[in-house]
């Protein structure tokens, strides 16, 4: 059972993956609510951490990529520059990790402006506004759904073979 508290955490720090894909399979999956959502906010955290403190050096490689590459015009950059425009940054902060992510929502957050500190704290308020409510959807929505007749999701009858 600790080795799939440890692939949640793992899977939660990888762009893309994150709270918003992690929490709901791994809580459809037959795992607890609550380890699940602390254990994923606590990947996605350390990863946006580690981003804000080193913003500098990915800066500068995102500088020179965009140099070799030519201008950025991703969906996902224009969406966000978007959302900055109209919400500022609590609203990037809390709108950008649904749609392009939580870690592209934070360098966009800190790049378009913001500050480390400001950018640090609604981030973390995001990231646990979406596990919470996902992972209440998830156990309270979809339980139904998932679970047999011994009270198991598929993850945990994955796990007891």
């Amino acid at each position: 059972m600790i080795w799939s508290y440890v692939i949640i955490f793992l899977l939660a720090a990888i762009p893309f993956f994150e709270v918003a894909m992690i929490v709901p399979i791994a809580i459809l999956g037959g795992l607890p609510a609550i380890p699940v959502i602390i254990i994923a906010f606590l990947g996605n955290f350390v990863t946006i951490v580690l981003l804000i403190v080193f913003i500098d050096s990915i800066r500068n490689w995102r500088k020179k990529k965009k140099a070799y590459e030519g201008e950025n015009n991703k969906k996902s950059h224009q969406r966000a520059k978007k959302i900055w425009a109209k919400y500022g940054l609590p609203g990037l902060a809390f709108i950008g990790p649904f749609f392009v992510g939580s870690h592209v929502t934070a360098l966009l957050a800190i790049t378009f402006g913001g500050t480390r500190t400001k950018t640090l704290v609604l981030m973390t308020a995001s990231i646990a506004f979406w596990a919470i409510l996902l992972g209440g959807a998830a156990n309270y929505g979809f339980d139904f759904l998932v679970k047999d007749e011994d009270d198991f999701g598929f993850i945990t009858r994955l796990l007891q073979r």
